[in-house]
């Protein structure tokens, strides 16, 4: 197959979460006593029927987390630059029609923002945009790449899609890992929540992994948006994506998030909701599908939750974001693009990991030769 799409078209949204929803205790059980688990297991472990067997799946997902990763965790700390957009997102702050602010940041505010971010430790860094070519495009991203990367070990982009030769260009500038997430893989309900922009157009959205692929990117993360459609299902072609990608581009990293709606200006509810119980049973099932994937926490998720789930799977994990752009140290007051849970102070956060019996990890991988 030349992309995903190819694949996705083979498979039905209802016809899947029908069979997921068709899953028993018997299949739950079944997946439960494999090493080696296939997309069938995963449904089986996403299921209702699997609901009792959480505490089982939390431990066996525990295991293989430490057996891969040991007893640490990384931090990793978002910087907006731009409140600007393009798209009209039923779920967004940022989407063009909210009458809001817009802001983008200079380079001495980038500079600004970085330092506060050095400054508490971050050596990991997830630059984000709103989707605004003629604004923030290749050029305004690149020009964010080349002026901070000499402070990063690793430089993350949630931006825009682009082409597969503007990522390559921002690769060359120093980039190191592109989230892009698909929101919803239901194709209609993706096309109600995304009527205008650039962003309607599922298709390209669904490619992007492919270009990133081919342009040769370290790490891509994936993910669904909670709350747009059943989380099932969004779930399990989310693994679909993630099992194609993994064997069409073998040398490239990847991650997982696990985003829920969160409140915003002019908020949307969730159509689906899915409980804390029920993202906890999502993400062992992940860790049980694939022991080397690392698996992200933002700060969207409670203190509480996020307290409780560091342990059982998590490999990554955010503190004292911002989502508004210069949000640390340039206009703290301006409108975020989502309503964040967990405040706490990074410091606040890394005691918590500690008195978890986890080691922090701010700096684990660093390109070496020359850019």
């Amino acid at each position: 197959m030349s992309n995903f799409k190819e694949l996705f078209d083979t498979y039905n949204w209802d016809d899947n979460l029908k069979s997921i929803f068709d899953k028993t205790a018997v299949e739950v059980e079944y997946a439960l006593s494999k090493e080696k688990l296939d997309l069938e297991d995963f449904k089986a472990l996403i299921s209702p029927a699997a609901r009792p067997y959480i505490e089982q799946m939390a431990q066996k997902s525990s295991l293989l987390t430490k057996k891969r990763f040991g007893n640490t965790i990384q931090m990793y700390a978002p910087m907006y630059l731009s409140n600007e957009c393009q798209n009209i997102c039923t779920y967004c702050g940022f989407s063009m029609t909210n009458k809001i602010p817009r802001r983008t940041l200079l380079d001495a505010e980038i500079l600004k923002e970085v330092a506060f971010l050095k400054d508490k430790g971050y050596d990991h860094i997830l630059l984000v945009t709103g989707e605004a070519n003629k604004t923030v495009g290749v050029d305004y991203i690149k020009n964010a790449i080349q002026l901070i990367r000499s402070q990063f070990s690793n430089i993350t982009i949630e931006v825009q899609p682009l082409d597969q030769e503007e990522y390559e260009s921002l690769i060359e500038a120093g980039l190191y890992a592109v989230l892009v997430y698909q929101e919803t893989y239901h194709r209609e309900e993706y096309k109600k929540h995304h009527p205008k922009g650039k962003k309607s157009n599922f298709d390209y959205r669904l490619d992007t992994p492919d270009r990133l692929g081919k342009a040769g990117i370290h790490k891509i993360g994936l993910g669904a948006l909670f709350g747009l459609e059943d989380w099932r299902a969004d779930s399990f072609f989310t693994a679909l994506h993630l099992k194609y990608l993994q064997k069409t581009y073998w040398k490239t990293k990847y991650s997982i998030s696990f985003p829920r709606l969160r409140p915003h200006s002019g908020g949307l509810e969730p159509k689906v909701e899915m409980t804390d119980s029920d993202l906890v049973q999502l993400i062992c099932a992940f860790r049980l599908l694939d022991e080397d994937i690392e698996l992200s926490m933002s700060t969207r998720e409670s203190e509480v939750f996020r307290n409780n789930i560091v342990n059982l799977g998590t490999t990554s994990i955010s503190a004292e974001s911002k989502t508004n752009p210069g949000g640390y140290t340039v206009e703290p007051q301006s409108l975020e693009q989502f309503e964040i849970s967990d405040e706490r102070s990074t410091e606040e956060v890394v005691k918590m990991l500690k008195e978890q019996g986890l080691e922090v990890v701010w700096k684990d991988w660093e390109q070496f030769e020359s850019i």
